[in-house]
């Protein structure tokens, strides 16, 4: 028989032990319906990549084509290369080269002579124009005196002496006199080269000087200059201290051209000398050379007939 104590002990009893636990139940993952779309789901995902894999692609968009300007412009646009950069600073040295050497030649030239110098040049070179012309009727006559079979062996005789007379000049075996100029080279603040000495013969020969002297020893076409500034040599002889050129020819002709800018005379101040030309009515060439006989040349025989 059950007690009113022991229906309150069992009625007490669950409330004081522990709660029995009732089972939670786990959140679906889906909800409701969720086994349905799976189902679908799982049916249909590989229809959705079959599709996407087999679907086209959408057609790309046509890139407009560059107008006939355009392409041109494309075409003429420069390029440069290695080869192409050297050949163009090849070119601009030697531009640059042939500039400079074209302002040098034209300070030296006769652009830098005055009217009256020009003049005088021109006169100058009118005057030995007319000697060679008168030269050439002379020797013209001479030829015709000779064809002509009058006095023949006088007129051969003649033009034998004249031409030795010429050729003994010339050659330096004959002394000669005539107008020319003296001109005399010191050395305040320098010393002369040898190569000025052979720049001052060469404007001598090319004005037209027939004879040639210097410091007493005769200058020839096989003369030649050689040694050291301060001591320069005239075929093997050293030459003293002030060297004293004396030259047969036209006077204004020579002293023109030794005076010209750029010339001989602008070589020796160069080299710190210092040249006094003196024009003269009447020079004397004394001094002689004796050439030797050639070893090799010989003359060639007349044609016969």
């Amino acid at each position: 028989m059950t007690t009113p104590s022991d229906a309150h002990d069992e009625l007490a009893g669950p409330a004081d032990g522990p709660e029995p636990q009732q089972p939670v139940a786990e959140p679906d993952a889906h909800p409701a319906g969720g086994d349905h779309e799976d189902a679908a789901g799982s049916a249909t995902a590989p229809e959705l990549h079959e599709e996407e894999a087999t679907a086209p692609e959408p057609p790309a968009t046509p890139q407009p084509s560059p107008s006939g300007w355009a392409a041109l412009a494309r075409a003429l646009r420069f390029r440069a290369s290695r080869g192409q950069l050297l050949a163009g600073v090849l070119c601009a040295v030697l531009g640059f080269a042939l500039v400079v050497q074209v302002r040098q030649n034209n300070e030296t030239s006769l652009s830098g002579l005055s009217q009256a110098d020009l003049v005088r040049i021109l006169d100058e070179t009118t005057t030995r124009g007319d000697a060679l012309a008168t030269e050439v009727n002379d020797l013209r006559s001479e030829r015709d005196q000779l064809l002509s079979g009058s006095d023949k062996r006088q007129a051969a005789l003649d033009a034998l002496r004249r031409s030795a007379e010429t050729q003994g000049i010339l050659t330096g075996r004959l002394p000669a006199e005539g107008p020319g100029v003296v001109v005399t080279l010191t050395e305040p603040n320098g010393q002369i080269k040898p190569v000025t000495m052979l720049n001052m013969l060469e404007e001598l020969r090319n004005a037209g000087a027939e004879a040639i002297d210097l410091n007493g020893n005769r200058v020839t076409a096989s003369s030649a200059f050689a040694g050291v500034p301060g001591a320069v040599t005239l075929d093997g002889v050293t030459l003293e201290k002030p060297y004293v050129w004396t030259a047969i020819g036209d006077p204004d002709t020579i002293s023109t051209a030794l005076q010209i800018p750029g010339g001989a005379m602008a070589a020796v101040r160069s080299n710190g000398g210092e040249g006094v030309l003196q024009r003269r009515d009447l020079v004397e060439v004394t001094s002689i050379r004796t050439l030797p006989d050639p070893q090799y040349a010989t003359p060639v025989p007349a044609a016969a007939g």
